[in-house]
């Protein structure tokens, strides 16, 4: 059964991550959604800060204590590793790509 992991903490970071949001801060937003926007940012802030990071931390922590004793494969612990990078370095490669785009024209 292959790992179901990267797909689901890709779409979770892409779920998250508000950078493409502040790409269109200069349109205007609809009536009435600013209390959303704040609230998505809070959330945002709230799941990319120190909640985010423990539960990171710990996922590593266990993952890697896993591998070393043998209990989980080799290939499921890199693909968590790799999700939390992708997590938390969301911003950075979205702005990678924007930048990469706007080159092209």
């Amino acid at each position: 059964m292959k790992s179901r992991i990267a797909p689901l903490l890709a779409a979770f970071g892409g779920m998250i991550n508000a950078s493409v949001a502040y790409a269109q801060d200069s349109l205007n937003d609809p009536a009435g959604s600013g209390v959303l926007v704040s609230a998505v940012r809070w959330l945002q802030g709230t799941l990319l800060g120190t909640v985010a990071t423990v539960v990171a931390i710990i996922a590593v922590a266990a993952v890697g204590f896993m591998m070393l004793t043998g209990r989980i494969n080799w290939r499921y612990g890199a693909t968590v590793i790799v999700g939390c990078f992708i997590l938390f370095g969301a911003a950075s490669i979205v702005a990678g790509i924007q930048s990469t785009a706007t080159l092209g024209n």
